[in-house]
């Protein structure tokens, strides 16, 4: 018994002689499963999704138009129109790819590309003519279409605006479709379900281009394979 006794007194010292972080921070590293527990801990941690940016930058787009300004060297200011593949030619250095980029961005891309012509210039950009931003909701609410992204706006936000879901609206399942470089998208789903119900705790922010798709549930999808007459019976929206 006393050899009991003072084995239990080592691991309680052990125990509560561990720095406090090494206790709180998750499980640590055991004789046996211990390593497996700590990476699944540090894994989910991980997965964990990061939140929006708030406050972000306008991004060029196609058919913008902005004025170029070379206070030093007048010479080479310029208009310029971005195409519709994202390049825009600068007097005397070519092509450059300006959309998707900040005006920021755009002023270290155009330094970049006049290097060979001049030494460390300086460059502002002002808009001329833009697209206003945009959005558009589809699918399954009550006023599909394309509207004018003014400010901050939300994914739920965007459903109110396009008149709310339909019934036939699986809202677990939404998708937002968000155009990348190279004319590809990338595509995220948006538990809007979980959203209007305050269980998901981070919104998705909409940016200009986007698209956000509510699709159909099941129900709806065969609900006109049904007899009218008896599918009451069986299902009760």
């Amino acid at each position: 018994m006393h050899g009991v006794k003072i084995t239990i007194g080592v691991l309680l010292a052990v125990r509560f002689c561990l720095p406090a972080d090494s206790r709180a921070n998750g499980p640590t590293l055991g004789a046996s499963g211990g390593t497996e527990d700590a990476a699944r801990y540090h894994g989910a941690r991980a997965a964990l999704p990061a939140l929006q940016a708030r406050d972000a930058r306008y991004r060029l787009f196609p058919s913008d138009e902005i004025a170029i300004t070379f206070p030093l060297t007048p010479e080479f200011d310029q208009d310029v129109t971005i195409e519709p593949d994202g390049y825009a030619s600068l007097t005397g250095a070519g092509d450059v790819r300006l959309a998707g980029l900040t005006t920021g961005e755009a002023v270290a891309a155009i330094k970049s590309s006049y290097a060979k012509v001049l030494h460390d210039p300086i460059i502002t950009i002002a808009l001329k003519n833009f697209n206003k931003p945009f959005f558009v909701v589809t699918g399954q609410v009550n006023h599909p279409g394309k509207y004018d992204l003014r400010g901050t706006t939300f994914a739920t936000q965007a459903v109110a605006i396009a008149g709310g879901m339909t019934l036939s609206a699986k809202a677990s399942q939404a998708l937002l479709f968000r155009r990348e470089g190279g004319g590809q998208y990338e595509v995220t789903r948006v538990n809007l379900k979980r959203l209007f119900s305050g269980r998901e705790p981070e919104d998705t922010e909409l940016q200009p281009g986007d698209m956000l798709y509510v699709p159909r549930n099941v129900v709806s999808k065969i609900e006109r394979f049904i007899p009218s007459s008896g599918f009451g019976a069986y299902y009760q929206p």
